[in-house]
């Protein structure tokens, strides 16, 4: 199971240095690749259409990889063994332990300064 999660988080992180990677290489509206290098040759690498469709195509196949990583990595961490939420108490929360009679005892010694007694009054120190 770990050498899986692994595999899918070297997908996710690929998928986002791509992600990246087409997103800066992208121009804004109106740009086209002849812009970019300075001639007015704008299709001959890419076509008639320039580059916006394929690098937005890219991007959006770069952007469902990561998606679904992210998704696949949320259900192996929820569902590993010996993970978090494993154990005997597993649905308990932290304050329902600490609110329980037997846990009160336990919990009060823990606390510095809990076995330091409150000072008496001053008229019941005076008598």
């Amino acid at each position: 199971m770990q050498v899986m999660m692994n595999l899918v988080l070297v997908l996710q992180l690929v998928a986002a240095l791509t992600m990246i990677g087409l997103v800066l290489v992208q121009h804004g509206k109106g740009a086209d690749m002849g812009a970019s290098f300075g001639s007015g040759a704008s299709g001959s690498l890419f076509g008639a259409t320039g580059s916006a469709n394929f690098l937005s195509r890219s991007t959006a196949v770069a952007a469902t990889i990561f998606f679904i990583a992210t998704l696949a990595l949320a259900y192996m961490g929820s569902h590993r063994e010996g993970g978090i939420g494993s154990g005997p108490s597993a649905g308990e929360q932290l304050l329902e332990r600490a609110a329980s009679p037997g846990a009160s005892a336990a919990s009060a010694a823990a606390l510095p300064g809990a076995s330091i007694a409150p000072a008496a009054p001053a008229s019941a120190a005076s008598n």
